[in-house]
């Protein structure tokens, strides 16, 4: 008998947290620049793109009841999938070392024990989140849930509160289509991991449609944190942000959780992909295991800047989503029982050859939604000619 799925409120919940992100809020500095009025439309723009993409892909997995790995074996193969089980593996670990140093970077800022230290608590905590398991989160994850949206209405209320005083950007150092990219880029992200959590759901579409809706709409508000921020206050270190606007406990406390809440997700989908690379891989130990790595090397690197991060992402995961939604939603093909499909893999790397190209141009609606429509099209052509091919 199946046990049963996580609910629409759970996986709303499950995002807000995701959504809740120091990673947002500092990405978000990025689109100062552009002013208020301009940098609101690149958030709200990009936004619309990536979580409509976000939707799409945890339909797929919610639908079929597969993970996100496992759904990239419907365009690719069996072993095709593997590539970007690896490739999700990496990108996941290297979040995870992301989000536990600008975390412990920032609760140092506002509680100077040691950056090292609080890349130890935070570890910690997110271990905790993952021992304790998904599907035994709901309680602890309402209290934690509760408390962000209560610390974040206090920053918002502070910061917009007083942003009738901020001056004017004198100049812009980011292109509205670059502020767009950057907005889509956070969304996009998380369409690796998303039917992680979607293929576990009592009613998939509702559960999709209510994860990408919460996602979107509270990763815009802490974009807006950070771009009103960075415009009232002339910083860019959340850290000073928040001791700025009088956040002193409260700041620390929203640092922590929000890290925790997401990084947690990071990690979790880390095992999940690794399970799919190796069945002998049990998820919870395998994100054990990315967590602590994360961690170590969040102690051990410095991470400041990761708009190359998101760039790379963008590149690897645009276009193979793009074929994924081409053959389930347009051509209805499944080629899970293959070993490997060589036509899908030339058309990704096609996709991600012509990503890497659109970063030379500066297209207003950023380089991820011309790039798909692109690796779509050439997915019909190809699958077009094929067809007439076969046919003679």
């Amino acid at each position: 008998m199946r046990n049963k799925g996580t609910s629409v409120f759970g996986n709303s919940l499950i995002w807000f947290g995701a959504g809740v992100s120091i990673a947002e809020i500092l990405t978000g500095t990025y689109l100062a620049p552009l002013g208020f009025g301009k940098g609101l439309a690149a958030i709200l723009t990009g936004h619309l793109i990536g979580c409509t993409l976000l939707f799409l892909a945890g339909l797929i997995g919610g639908r079929m009841r597969k993970s996100a790995m496992e759904t990239v074996k419907m365009s690719f193969g069996q072993k095709g999938c593997l590539l970007f089980a690896i490739l999700n593996v990496l990108q996941l670990a290297g979040w995870t070392a992301i989000m536990v140093y600008d975390g412990a970077l920032a609760a140092d800022s506002i509680a100077g024990i040691g950056a090292w230290i609080w890349c130890l608590v935070i570890g910690a905590l997110i271990l905790a989140w993952i021992l304790i398991g998904i599907r035994n989160l709901k309680i602890i994850n309402i209290i934690a849930m509760g408390a962000l949206f209560v610390l974040t209405i206090i920053l918002s209320v502070v910061i917009f509160g007083d942003f009738g005083k901020a001056g004017t950007v004198s100049s812009e150092v980011i292109s509205f289509g670059a502020a767009v990219e950057l907005s889509v880029a956070m969304p996009l992200s998380w369409l690796p991991l998303i039917s992680d959590y979607t293929r576990d759901a009592e009613k998939p579409v509702k559960a999709t449609a209510a994860s990408a809706l919460t996602y979107g709409i509270v990763s815009c508000w802490m974009y807006m944190i950070g771009m009103c921020a960075a415009i009232y206050t002339g910083e860019t270190d959340i850290a000073q942000i928040m001791v700025k606007a009088g956040l002193g406990i409260a700041g620390l406390l929203i640092i922590i959780f929000s890290t925790v809440t997401t990084t947690f997700l990071d990690a979790y989908s880390a095992g999940v992909s690794s399970a799919v690379i190796s069945p002998a891989v049990r998820e919870k130990w395998a994100a054990v295991a990315a967590a602590a790595v994360g961690t170590a090397a969040a102690v051990i690197y410095p991470m400041d800047n990761i708009t190359d991060f998101l760039y790379l992402i963008g590149s690897v995961f645009a276009p193979m989503i793009a074929v994924l939604i081409a053959d389930y939603f347009i051509l209805k093909k499944d080629h899970c029982k293959e070993s490997l499909n060589w036509r899908n893999l030339g058309i990704w790397l096609a996709g991600f050859i012509i990503y890497r190209l659109l970063m030379r141009c500066d297209f207003v609606l950023g380089n991820t939604l011309p790039d798909m429509a692109i690796t779509v099209g050439i997915c019909l052509i190809v699958n077009y000619l094929a067809g007439r091919s076969k046919s003679k």
